[in-house]
C-alpha cells in the first residue's frame, strides 16, 4: 500500500497535469483493461491508415522497455494485411482498440503495481472516448507521448536503453579479460591490455585504444577510473577482482537494468513544479532541484547513506518535507532501544551518560536517576533519547517529513562513512553528506537563511524548529541504472535485491 503522504500528493499533482495526463492519470490502471468497454475508435475508416500507425506504435513499445509481444503488435500487423470480412474487421478494430487501451495505460502508470500510489479504478471508461477522438483528430502519437512520463530523466533512460541494446546486438557475450591477481596497477604487464582497451573504448570511457602493448598505461587506467565512477566502484584505477567482474557483466544485462529504471520511473507521480529533492537509494545519491528555474542550472547534489540491506532497507515513497530542526534530540526508536541498547546497559550502568543518552518518561520529563532503567525500558514506561551534540546520530540537522514509517532526512556525526563504497548502514532513516547546502536549498530564503547563518544557527547548541516555506516533495526511488543530465550513464549495486523480482514480474503475460 502506498504511504499516506504519497496518497495526500497525487491530486495536488494531478491538478498540474495537462488535460490529456489529467485523465490518463484518472483512467490508467493496473486493472483498467478488465473494467473499460473497447473503444469504439473508427481504426478501418481511412483505409487503415489509423490502424497502420497503432500497430507500428504498439512494435515500438520495445523502446520504453515494454514487450510488443504483451499488445499483439505482430498479430495485429498479419491480420491488418489479410483479407478480411465484416466480422474480421469488427474484430480487428475491437482488438487493436483493447490493446491499445492496454498500451496507454501501462506506458503512463506502469506495467506492474505502482509502489507510490494505489491503482485508480474511477474514470476508466474516460479513456474509450479519448482514444476514438485522438484518431478521429490525427493525434494517436501525440495521445502516445503524452501518456509516457514527462521526466526529463526518463527519455534520457530511453536513450541510453536504446544504445545498450545496439551494443548487445554487438556483443551479446564479453569474452573474458584475463585475471588480474592482486590488482593490476598503471604501468605494470597485463596480458589483457588490448582487449580491456578496446571495451572502454566500446562502452564509452576510452576514446581511442591506446597502443601500448602488453603495458596497463595511465591512459587506460584514467579511462578505468571513468568506468569505475560510473558503476559505483572505488574509483583508484586499479584493475581488481570487482572492477573486473563489472567489465564481464553483458550489454544486455545493463540494458535490463535500463529497462527497469524506465518502469520505475511510470510508477511516480509528476511532481508540480517548484523545489523537490530525489534520492536514489542503491545510487546512495541525493539531488534536490528546482523545475520552475534555469533549466540547465546544475541541481545539488550529495552522497547519502541508507538502510542496511539486511535488516532495515529504506522504503520507497514520497513524502513531503515540512520542517527541519537545528540541534535535534534522537529520540531512540523502541526497536533499537530494545534491541541494540538495552544489552550493553544491562552489562554498563554508565552506558547511557558516556552516550549524551538519557532516560523519559511518560511526561516528557527527565528521569533523574534511572535506577530502574531496565526494568522502565522493557515495559515501555520509559524512553531513551539521545542530546544535541557532538555524538548526536543526527548529527546537527534533522529533515522532518512527517510519515508513518518515520523515515527522514538527517546529517550525521560519522561523516567518514560516506567515503565507503557501500553506504547501506542505517536503520532506515537517510544520512547526507552536505546537510547545510541542503538546508540552505529547502528553506529557500538566501538573507535570512544563508550558509552562516545556519552555521551559527547551529553552534548555538540550541534545538530549534524551523518550518520550510513551502512543503518540498521528496520521493525515495529505486533505480540501478540512471542517465545523468550530461548523457553519462550510471550503474549501481542492486543492494535490495529488487531487480530480479521486478523482471519476473515484467515478463509474465
Amino acid at each position: 500500500m502506498p504511504s499516506p503522504s504519497a496518497q495526500s500528493l497525487a491530486p495536488m499533482l494531478v491538478r498540474r497535469l495537462c488535460p490529456v495526463l489529467f485523465v490518463l492519470v484518472h483512467a490508467l490502471a493496473a486493472a483498467a483493461q478488465a473494467l473499460a468497454p473497447a473503444p469504439e475508435v473508427p481504426w478501418l475508416a481511412d483505409g487503415a491508415a489509423q490502424a497502420r500507425l497503432a500497430v507500428r506504435l504498439l512494435g515500438q513499445a520495445g523502446a520504453h522497455g515494454l514487450n510488443p509481444e504483451r499488445y499483439g503488435a505482430a498479430d495485429l500487423a498479419r491480420r491488418l494485411d489479410a483479407q478480411r470480412d465484416a466480422a474480421a474487421e469488427i474484430a480487428l478494430e475491437r482488438d487493436l482498440g483493447k490493446a491499445m487501451l492496454r498500451y496507454l495505460e501501462e506506458l503512463h502508470a506502469g506495467r506492474t503495481p505502482s509502489a507510490y500510489r494505489a491503482p485508480d479504478r474511477e474514470g476508466a471508461a474516460d479513456l474509450a472516448p479519448l482514444l476514438a477522438q485522438a484518431v478521429r483528430a490525427g493525434r494517436l502519437e501525440q495521445l502516445v507521448d503524452d501518456a509516457a512520463p514527462a521526466f526529463p530523466l526518463y527519455r534520457r533512460v530511453m536513450a541510453s536503453l536504446a544504445h545498450y541494446r545496439a551494443l548487445a546486438r554487438l556483443h551479446p557475450d564479453w569474452p573474458p579479460l584475463p585475471a588480474a591477481a592482486g590488482g593490476v596497477a598503471a604501468g605494470d604487464r597485463y596480458p589483457g591490455a588490448a582487449s580491456l582497451g578496446e571495451r572502454l573504448q566500446v562502452l564509452g570511457d576510452l576514446d581511442a585504444a591506446p597502443a601500448g602493448g602488453d603495458i596497463y598505461t595511465e591512459e587506460l587506467a584514467a579511462a578505468l577510473r571513468r568506468f569505475q565512477a560510473r558503476h559505483g566502484l572505488a574509483e583508484d584505477g586499479v584493475l581488481g577482482p570487482q572492477t573486473l567482474a563489472a567489465l564481464a557483466v553483458p550489454p544486455r544485462h545493463r540494458a535490463a537494468q535500463l529497462a527497469l529504471t524506465l518502469e520505475r520511473l511510470r510508477w511516480l507521480p509528476p511532481l508540480p513544479p517548484g523545489r523537490a529533492v530525489a534520492v536514489n537509494l542503491p545510487a546512495y545519491r541525493l539531488w534536490a532541484f528546482d523545475s520552475s528555474a534555469d533549466a540547465d542550472a546544475p541541481p545539488l547534489e550529495m552522497r547519502i547513506i541508507v538502510g542496511t540491506a539486511a535488516k532495515t532497507p529504506t522504503p520507497l515513497f514520497i513524502g513531503q518535507m515540512r520542517y527541519l530542526e537545528l540541534n535535534p534530540y534522537w529520540n531512540v526508536p523502541r526497536s533499537i532501544a530494545l534491541g541494540e541498547i538495552l544489552p550493553k546497559l544491562a552489562r554498563d550502568s554508565a552506558y547511557l551518560a558516556r552516550n549524551d543518552m538519557e532516560l523519559v518518561g511518560p511526561d516528557g520529563r527527565v528521569i533523574a536517576h534511572p535506577d530502574a532503567a531496565l526494568a522502565a525500558l522493557r515495559a515501555g514506561t520509559a524512553r531513551i533519547r539521545q542530546r544535541p551534540g557532538e555524538r548526536n546520530a543526527l548529527g546537527a540537522l534533522k529533515f522532518a517529513m512527517p510519515n508513518p514509517m518515520n523515515i527522514y532526512l538527517h546529517s550525521t556525526s560519522a561523516k567518514e562513512l560516506f567515503e565507503r563504497r557501500r553506504r547501506d548502514l542505517s536503520h532506515g532513516c537517510i544520512r547526507v553528506e552536505h546537510p547545510v547546502a541542503l538546508a540552505q536549498f529547502v528553506l529557500a530564503d538566501t538573507q535570512a537563511w544563508h550558509a552562516d547563518a545556519i552555521e551559527a544557527a547551529i553552534r548555538s547548541g540550541k534545538t530549534r524548529t524551523v518550518a520550510l516555506p513551502a512543503p518540498v516533495p521528496v520521493v525515495l526511488f529505486y533505480a540501478t541504472a540512471i542517465t545523468e543530465r550530461d548523457g553519462r550513464i550510471v550503474f549501481a549495486e542492486d543492494i535490495y535485491g529488487r531487480d530480479g523480482p521486478l523482471l519476473e514480474a515484467l515478463a509474465r503475460p
